[in-house]
């Protein structure tokens, strides 16, 4: 069984000083069955109380304040985990009564927010295009590895063509994104066939060779299959999320899982710098090391006279969408 050590290091830095900053961070690994955790420190500049309670998904939140002016914020979370693959499905149950029990839960409260599904104008042509890729001898475990298997064979990965604002018509139309706009699509062809489908937060954590979403916090879905349960599928990787994925948090979208997000008073301006490393085994003498990925500045020109003025919150807005968007590729 892998042992992982993970470093999360999300740091602001501000241009002036800024205060009031009420913030919320998911950064607990789920602990269960496949997913152990050996080691969790969590370091935030200027030590503030952080209140933890669990969400509406299950997944662990903490919340702190800090009310006195400040120009950095530093998180850093250290994690030992320990995974446990775990079996795929033998998918051995005749498929209509697979789809019969999908269709028997489509109406209970724990499966409710993962079948349903926002509107979007080409929402018909992709639901069509679903069902146009089922045969009728695929089974609900099938169908989802065919669906993850299309989502990476027909979308580039490319970061910054989209943000965490991008709708499922603009990731279609570009033929691109990053991981999080690749669960989004997945958890969307999933619930067009009637199978619950949850987005993921976590980590990737490959061999020494690599995989893409390597340097951020990661993102895939997971599939609800019958007799089963919760199946891990990365389309930005074309393959089961096993063993080798640490799960942060669950949720309809990522606006559930975000790992850090808060509001503050002062200036928009400042710098943005996000750090994920992976070390393998408890030996790994070089994980200590502090390396930054290249620092990105957050900053916002003044509206034109010709262009609507937003007020304060809208811009605040669109400062957090960058800055989620950073730290999620």
């Amino acid at each position: 069984m892998p042992v992982f050590k993970i470093k999360h290091i999300t740091n602001y830095k501000y241009e002036t000083p800024i205060r009031d900053s009420a913030n919320q961070i998911i950064l607990f690994p789920i602990k269960d069955e496949f997913q152990k955790v050996i080691l969790h420190d969590l370091n935030i500049s200027n030590t503030p109380d952080v209140d933890i309670f669990l969400d509406y998904y299950g997944n662990e939140v903490g919340v702190f304040t800090q009310t006195e002016p400040h120009t950095q914020l530093k998180i850093y979370s250290k994690i030992y985990v320990e995974t446990t693959p775990r079996p795929l499905p033998q998918d051995d149950i005749f498929l209509e009564e697979q789809w019969g029990m999908l269709t028997k839960i489509k109406n209970d409260v724990e499966f409710l927010d993962y079948l349903k599904q926002s509107h979007f104008e080409s929402a018909e042509m992709l639901h069509q295009a679903c069902k146009d890729m089922q045969d009728e001898e695929d089974t609900p475990y099938k169908l989802a590895v065919k669906f993850c298997t299309y989502v990476f064979s027909n979308f580039d990965y490319i970061k910054g063509v989209t943000t965490v604002d991008s709708t499922i018509e603009e990731i279609i139309g570009l033929k691109a994104g990053v991981c999080q706009d690749f669960a989004h699509l997945l958890t969307t062809m999933l619930r067009f066939a009637g199978i619950p489908a949850r987005y993921v937060s976590g980590y990737i954590c490959p061999n020494k060779d690599g995989m893409r979403g390597e340097g951020a916090t990661h993102a895939w879905a997971e599939a609800y299959l019958p007799d089963y349960g919760w199946l891990g599928l990365d389309p930005t990787n074309n393959c089961i999320a096993n063993e080798k994925h640490v799960r942060l948090a669950v949720g309809r979208d990522f606006s559930d899982c975000s790992p850090v997000k808060g509001v503050y008073k002062g200036g928009l301006s400042h710098v943005l710098e996000v750090n994920v490393s992976v070390g393998y085994g408890l030996d790994d003498e070089d994980f200590e090391t502090e390396n930054y990925v290249q620092p990105k500045e957050v900053n916002y020109n003044k509206p034109s006279v010709n262009m609507p003025v937003k007020n304060s919150y809208q811009r605040y807005m669109d400062a957090i969408s960058e800055q989620q968007q950073q730290q999620q590729q």
